[in-house]
């Protein structure tokens, strides 16, 4: 107590000077305007820099459940599209998650990929436990990406569409003629469509969509573009470089999609092959 009693008697006068000016700057803002509204802006403009940096660190650490709300949204407007596309004449209805509809879609997060080998591959963070199975289309929100290959409860791989063993049904849209989706392992910006017939036509930049003849994926869902064309010397079949819509070198929010009436084509196929042996 003494110490305090001491430093007040010992800086009075500058204490009392301060104590002065405080009141004296009071004053002054107080009679006059100008000086009122420069205090008072000054004030404002802290304060509002303060809330603008609170701001964005909570947009940050909001960015997450926004993104994961738009995925789950984009998955819902995909199932509605999927199971509607084809459909003529008939209205888009909504598809909660029990009503009938060929495809169900499910929304996951690419945890891992690779792009750099021959046979590629990438990882999802959702497994049987979310509804993955094996053999189940993937996409992402410009078109496909790859097939399920392995599942465990809450991970699955996909074999990439950057997989020299990858192959799918797919088509030029103009036109409906068909090939097989393949990859030469030469560069991750472009598939091939092999086995084009030689009647086809075609031109570059003509769109490559999926065929209607797999159980994996809905018809119509995009590919790529044509950039490239060879023909083949022997069958004089056309094989296309389609250049890919997906950068498959940064994948992020995907979606696997389910053919609910796959195993009872796949069966019914089955039964039919002996018959047509005879």
């Amino acid at each position: 107590m003494q110490q305090i009693i001491n430093f007040l008697l010992k800086n009075s006068i500058n204490l009392l000077f301060l104590l002065l000016l405080g009141i004296s700057l009071t004053f002054t803002i107080q009679s006059h305007s100008y000086h009122r509204s420069l205090s008072v802006t000054s004030a404002n403009a802290v304060t509002g820099y303060v809330y603008e940096k609170i701001n964005e660190v909570e947009t940050y650490f909001a960015l997450r459940s926004e993104n994961d709300k738009l995925s789950q949204e984009n998955a819902n407007l995909k199932r509605l599209l999927f199971n509607t596309q084809d459909t003529l004449n008939k209205p888009p209805k909504t598809l909660p998650e029990n009503v009938p509809g060929n495809y169900k879609v499910y929304e996951a997060k690419v945890i891992k990929n690779s792009y750099s080998s021959k046979e590629n591959y990438f990882t999802i963070n959702a497994g049987y436990d979310d509804g993955i199975r094996e053999e189940m289309g993937v996409v992402s929100s410009l078109g496909v990406i790859g097939i399920v290959e392995k599942t465990s409860a809450h991970y699955s791989t996909v074999i990439s569409v950057l997989n020299r063993g990858y192959k799918q049904n797919a088509k030029i849209k103009k036109n409906g003629h068909f090939g097989t989706l393949t990859w030469n392992g030469l560069n991750t910006g472009y598939a091939q469509l092999i086995d084009v017939p030689r009647i086809s036509t075609f031109a570059k930049g003509d769109t490559i969509v999926t065929g209607n003849e797999t159980t994996i994926f809905p018809e119509n869902i995009p590919i790529g573009v044509i950039e490239k064309v060879y023909r083949d010397k022997t069958t004089r079949n056309f094989t296309l470089d389609v250049k890919l819509f997906n950068d498959m070198t940064s994948l992020g929010y995907i979606y696997v999609i389910e053919n609910k009436h796959k195993e009872e084509i796949i069966k019914l196929e089955e039964e039919t092959k002996p018959e047509e042996q005879h």
